[in-house]
């Protein structure tokens, strides 16, 4: 219920989850964010704000500027601003004081401000997960006025950032190479990230971490936050001259695309921000608990994720009803649950140059429909899945020569080339009609479980009208989503965007799972899954086993390595079983016994990357009573040493002891013996060592060749 201004309190202090949150409310004054971060014991925002007094110095203003919670142009704060709004040039200048506070819970807040001159008004909604302590906010911009508002910019939020945490870290990357951690020490003036390809992107993850010199992945303060968004966006932050440093995220609009009539109100997605003293990992913890808690559909929770065929490297766009039953009975053999068709079935696609938009199945290669491949998958005992592209249309397709006037674009702008398709304008009713009911009719007719969700290009003009959509196309397609969903209660959805293009919080509020990288290298999907893993859980993140020789980077692995690598995340296949040799094929059903062993481990443990020595990769899941675990440790380059050195297990209870076998690969790896397998018995009984002794003094590991993952698995016993 909202309280009238005259009973505001002056100083809000909201604390959650190990998250403090304190705010000046004052009425009639600007509204700031005191402190933000780690629980204080026995704070209080009106104490904090008093040891935070800061007074004038020499050339700056007379009065210190405290800024705001929209950092907007009458702050005069010494930076970037988090609002930017006018009409016709005028009104630039907005002052937004408090009139109301909302509070409808402890952990739960609404600020209500406004500017009468200006005539706009603010909302600022903040919440703390109870749980996690995540941090929720966003901001709404209402315009009072009968005139047009121009909105050029709104920071979801604009917070301060503790001056310790002075590294940044982000992601960039391309295509079949996402997630790529990049960090930037500590600097003056403004690191900024932009992203406008219409989708998250595969260079500029809508996320950042903010870390101290001394943090770790285990240990030491750190910050993360995320937009969640599927579409465009800002993320900044800048040190002020001043020596503060503020963190903002928002949506990235196109001129003219957020114009208010009188009446109208925008609100920015939501910034997501969580705070740990626990290291990297203890913020990553927080976004996954958050995402499996809060954002995904709760209907999959309790439902083990099925091991996955998806035919595209098998066959590509080679289909042949023939060829894919047999590569089903392959599929079912060697213990897939789900098979996935993935593009080539439909209109006239033969290739990538026709057929988008001709949600049919083609007569041409499936005389008798899909039926006779679908029967055969569910005889087998797996589920079904197909692969869609809803958002593009072929110029070559039927759908495009009906409606030309169905896409995206600006009159007189040449269109840009990207993957022989054009981007389908669905804030139009009428296409997001037509697509849901060709949709619909498919997974009514073939009882479809999955749909692979796939979007490959960029949207470099996204006009509808003359006007930007960029924004509305993300939310139409959010609506498209999650109208199939209430269609069909039981359809789980997979976000691939060429990869990794569209894989943050927003889209998996409609979704279950996302692709990465369209890169199945398995040396290569070590750095793209550790990176990935800063905000998602292995749960929703598929990882596959390729063929031996990647397509994308010609380099060839063994079967042993492909399976490690798969198994530390949703697993799954894109290989032509035909053509791997029987012992791949033994060692292949090997490894997916072992996922379906530990798959309630790895999905449902606390995920922990811990620090590696040279060219090594060293991650693991722990059960949350500790009395579990299971390690990958991956050689993926020759060490500079003569022998690797130890591995530091984490997570662990120091009071325990844990039985330490090596669970992967089948044989001994190591090229020199006797190594630790033989002398600690590995490979057969293990040996049983102090959780306290794995964590600080480590475990000497095999020399072995590159491109080798060992998994070890440690349990306790009673």
């Amino acid at each position: 219920m909202g309280k009238p201004v005259d009973d505001l309190p002056d100083w809000i202090t909201l604390r959650s989850g190990g998250t403090l949150l304190a705010l000046d409310a004052t009425p009639g004054e600007r509204p700031a964010v005191v402190y933000a971060g780690p629980d204080i014991a026995n704070a209080d925002s009106e104490k904090l704000a008093l040891l935070a007094t800061r007074q004038h110095a020499p050339g700056t203003p007379s009065e210190h500027q405290p800024g705001s919670l929209a950092n907007e142009v009458a702050t005069g704060i010494a930076g970037p601003w988090g609002l930017e709004c006018h009409r016709e040039g005028l009104d630039w200048a907005p002052d937004l004081r408090v009139v109301e506070v909302r509070q409808d819970a402890p952990d739960q807040l609404e600020l209500r401000c406004e500017d009468q001159r200006c005539k706009i008004a603010t909302t600022h909604r903040f919440a703390l997960d109870p749980q996690t302590g995540m941090l929720t906010a966003s901001t709404e911009v209402e315009n009072l006025d009968h005139s047009t508002l121009q909105l050029d910019w709104c920071a979801s939020l604009c917070l301060p950032v503790d001056d310790r945490l002075n590294r940044f870290l982000s992601f960039t990357g391309r295509w079949a190479n996402e997630f790529q951690l990049e960090e930037v020490p500590a600097f003056h003036g403004s690191m900024v990230r932009e992203n406008r390809a219409g989708r998250t992107s595969h260079s500029s993850y809508p996320g950042a971490l903010l870390a101290a010199q001394c943090t770790t992945e285990q240990t030491g303060p750190a910050m993360g936050l995320h937009l969640a968004w599927s579409g465009n966006h800002r993320l900044r932050v800048d040190r002020h001259p001043d020596g503060r440093s503020f963190a903002m995220i928002g949506e990235l609009g196109f001129p003219g695309e957020f114009r208010l009539a009188a009446g109208e109100a925008y609100r920015s997605p939501d910034c997501l921000v969580a705070f740990s003293c626990d290291g990297l990992n203890g913020v990553s913890h927080k976004f996954h608990d958050h995402l499996l808690d809060k954002v995904l559909d709760p209907r999959t929770h309790s439902k083990p994720r099925p091991v996955h065929f998806n035919t595209w490297e098998a066959v590509y766009f080679g289909h042949d009803e023939k060829t894919l039953i047999e590569l089903a009975e392959a599929a079912a053999d060697v213990g897939v649950e789900r098979f996935v068709l993935d593009d080539g079935w439909f209109g006239g696609r033969r290739s990538d140059a026709a057929g988008l938009g001709d949600w049919w199945v083609s007569s041409q290669v499936y005389p008798d429909g899909l039926h006779p491949l679908v029967n055969c998958v569910r005889e087998l005992g797996m589920e079904f899945g197909l692969w869609f592209e809803p958002e593009m249309v072929n110029p070559d397709s039927d759908l495009y020569r009906n409606h030309p006037d169905w896409v995206l674009g600006v009159e007189g702008v040449e269109p840009i080339a990207s993957r022989n398709q054009l981007v389908l304008d669905l804030t139009r009713e009428e296409v997001r009609d037509y697509l849901f009911a060709k949709i619909d009719a498919l997974v009514n007719e073939y009882n479809i479980d999955y749909i692979k969700w796939d979007m490959n290009r960029d949207i470099q003009h996204p006009g509808s009208a003359g006007r930007a959509v960029a924004g509305k196309q993300t939310r139409a397609v959010y609506a498209l989503i999650n109208a199939l969903r209430k269609a069909h209660p039981t359809l789980e959805i997979e976000s691939c965007s060429s990869g990794g293009a569209r894989a943050d919080f927003g889209i998996l509020a409609y979704t279950d799972r996302v692709w990465t990288s369209d890169n199945n290298d398995t040396r290569a999907r070590q750095s793209v899954q550790r990176g990935a893993s800063h905000f998602l859980p292995l749960r929703v993140v598929g990882s596959h086993v390729g063929p031996k020789r990647c397509h994308i980077t010609g380099r060839k692995f063994s079967m042993a390595f492909r399976v490690a690598s798969a198994v530390f995340g949703h697993m799954g296949l894109e290989v032509d079983l035909r053509r791997e040799n029987e012992r791949d094929l033994a060692t292949l059903k090997a490894g997916i016994e072992l996922y379906k062993r530990h798959r309630n481990l790895i999905h449902g443990g606390r995920f922990h990357r811990l620090d590696s020595a040279g060219p090594t990769n060293l991650v693991g899941c722990v059960s949350h009573d500790q009395s579990e675990a299971l390690f990958s440790y991956a050689v993926l380059d020759i060490e500079t040493d003569t022998l690797p050195r130890p591995i530091r297990f984490g997570g662990l209870d120091p009071d325990k002891n844990y039985r330490v076998r090596l669970a992967w690969p089948e044989h001994n790896p190591s090229i020199s013996h006797p190594s630790i397998i033989d002398s600690a018995d590995l490979m057969v009984d293990g040996t049983l060592i102090s959780g306290a002794a794995l964590m600080d003094h480590g475990m000497q590991p095999p020399l072995t060749l590159p491109d080798t993952a060992l998994i070890y698995h440690l349990a306790t016993e009673a």
